[in-house]
This record gives C-alpha cells, sequence and structure tokens, in this order.
C-alpha cells in the first residue's frame, strides 16, 4: 500500500511533467544591433531594465523594453562579461586581453577605474552573500575579488587551478565555477575567499555553461562532450548526466519553469531539462534558435531566453542580434 507521502511525491512529480508539456519555448523574436565584435556573456539586469552584450572591445547596451541600443562602453580589450553592483551603482567588465577589470557607472556608463586581474579574465559575477565581485581568470587559474564598496582597497586573489569558465554562487556564501580543462566543479568560500571543494566530473568532460537552482541545491554544468551533469551543492555528488546539444558554452536555469538549459551553438538549439520525477533529469524540450547561439542568460522578470548571434538581416545577409526564446 502506497503511503500519503508517496502519493503526494506521486502526484507532484505528474504535475511538473504535466507543466514541462504545456510549457513550449520557440523564437518569438529577434533583436539586431549590428556593431563590430565578438560576443561572449551576457548580462541581464531586470531591475535596471538593461541588457549588456560584450563585443570583443566594448560592450553595448540594451533597452530590454523596448530593445534598441541604449550606449555602448568602450576600451574593454578581450570583454567576456558583465557584473552588476546595484548598492554602489556600479558596473564590472572582464577585459581578456588587457588582464583588467573596468568599472563603470551604471547611469552614465562611463568609466571611473580600472582594475588590475589576474590573466585573461573571463566570467565575472557578483557575489551576494559578500556583496564582492568575482572576476575568473581563465589562463591565470586563479580569481580576483573586488569589493564594490572600497574600489580603492587591494583586491583578493584565490588560487584554484586550471582553465577557469563560468561561475554561479547560492546565495549564502558560496560560488561554484567551471574548471575546463580539469573537469571539475570548484565550491568556494565567498566570505573566507578560500576553495573549499573540487568536485570531478567524468573524463573529457570539459565544462563550460554553469546554472544552479539553489532552491534546490542542484548545480547543471553544460559539457563540450555534449552532456549536462547534475551536481547536488551541498556534497558534489553528481546525480545525473544528461545528453544535450553539440556547442555548449552557456547554460541556465528558470525556477518559475523548473528548467535548465543549456545553448547549443553548433546545433543551433536549447536543450530543456527538467527533474520529471525524484531524481531523474530528463531533456523535455529542444526548441531551435541559430548557429552560434552557444551563450545565454534568462530575464528574471519575462523568463525570456536571450542568445546573442547572428541573425537574418532581411534582406540575404546576417547581422548581430540576439534571439529571444520564449513560452509559447
Amino acid at each position: 500500500m502506497k503511503t500519503l507521502s508517496s502519493l503526494i511525491i506521486t502526484a507532484l512529480a505528474l504535475a511538473t511533467t504535466a507543466m514541462a508539456a504545456d510549457v513550449q519555448l520557440k523564437v518569438i523574436k529577434t533583436l539586431p544591433l549590428g556593431g563590430e565584435g565578438r560576443w561572449d556573456y551576457l548580462c541581464a539586469d531586470a531591475q535596471g531594465e538593461r541588457l549588456y552584450v560584450p563585443r570583443s572591445t566594448h560592450v553595448q547596451v540594451v533597452d530590454l523594453d523596448s530593445g534598441k541600443l541604449v550606449g555602448d562602453i568602450p576600451n574593454t580589450a578581450g570583454v567576456h562579461g558583465v557584473a552588476l553592483a546595484p548598492e554602489q551603482n556600479l558596473g564590472f567588465s572582464s577585459n581578456g586581453r588587457d588582464n583588467s577589470v573596468s568599472v563603470f557607472d551604471l547611469k552614465t556608463l562611463k568609466e571611473i577605474k580600472r582594475i588590475k586581474a589576474g590573466k585573461n579574465p573571463d566570467a565575472i559575477m557578483f557575489d551576494p552573500a559578500s556583496k564582492h565581485i568575482f572576476a575568473f581568470n581563465h589562463s591565470g587559474g586563479d580569481v580576483t575579488v573586488i569589493d564594490p564598496a572600497a574600489l580603492d582597497s587591494p583586491t583578493t586573489t584565490i588560487p584554484v587551478g586550471g582553465a577557469l569558465e563560468y561561475g554561479v554562487n547560492d546565495g549564502a556564501g558560496h560560488v561554484f565555477v567551471n574548471v575546463e580543462d580539469k573537469g571539475e566543479v570548484v565550491e568556494i568560500d565567498s566570505r573566507e575567499n578560500k576553495v573549499l571543494a573540487h568536485w570531478p566530473l567524468e573524463k573529457g568532460a570539459t565544462p563550460t555553461g554553469l546554472a544552479i537552482d539553489a532552491e534546490h541545491h542542484h548545480l547543471f554544468s553544460g559539457c563540450g562532450n555534449q552532456k549536462m551533469y547534475v551536481l547536488d551543492t551541498e556534497s558534489g555528488k553528481v546525480l545525473a548526466a544528461v545528453p544535450v546539444g553539440n556547442g555548449v558554452d552557456g547554460a541556465g536555469y528558470d525556477p518559475t519553469m523548473g528548467m535548465a538549459m543549456t545553448s547549443n551553438g553548433r546545433d543551433g538549439t536549447i536543450s530543456a531539462v527538467k527533474e520529471t520525477s525524484p531524481g531523474k533529469f530528463e531533456v523535455v524540450q529542444t526548441p531551435k534558435t541559430f548557429t552560434g547561439a552557444k551563450t545565454m542568460a534568462i530575464d528574471p522578470k519575462t523568463h525570456h531566453v536571450l542568445l546573442p548571434c547572428n541573425i537574418p538581416d532581411g534582406k540575404g545577409g546576417q547581422t548581430f542580434g540576439i534571439v529571444i526564446v520564449g513560452m509559447e
């Protein structure tokens, strides 16, 4: 005989599966932006209703409501990403070729300071627990930590080792980062600025995109071997290895949809993964995007998935723009 708790779990699992079937993702529009330069990690600011788009030597700033360009931040050589510290009204860009982080005013978009980082800062993020900026130095194998409230204070360096890729936080004092060449995820104490654990994936995993479901303690590591590894954030245990598309470089998680996603640049798809029953993770949708759409961000306000890539220009050619994937 089934217990009441097992019946409840079964009902919740069935409801989750039904919701996955009901919520269909598809491209709902594209935003042509044009401009020069390659692209990397988007930063969606729902509070400020802006999207920051790194473009090699500058950062395009887009109004999320209108889809129009509203500004441009120059002199960011090799920029990979942008992070925001709203309390100080500051933005930070990771300038890979300059081995620096630019600090700019969120209202004027003017640079106010440049801070030396490690070698080739790649992904960059704000950690709400420590209220610090973490720049993950891809070639240097370490993390540069900046206090937005004390820009003139010395930075802190956390040695990690390996080629660091994307990082996320749980909001409770833990930062996690993919180490591409070592096939592992590393846990960092963001208040003590020290490494807590190295969690291995399997050989050849090459993790790049990383997302987190902090409520359920799940990490989603999108890898070059066409798998998404689901890890427990407390133990580091690999809970699942889900097949995903080819050319992953970005990942995201939307708590409203309950979906983790990878952006698959070579395939021109998104792999949307859901926990369909307790402990079982599966790809529930594979919406088409465009070839080259390898990184992504999720707008927490609209739940739109935003992907940078070349898109049709309506004249038989292509131009750079943003692909917007939403719920049907």
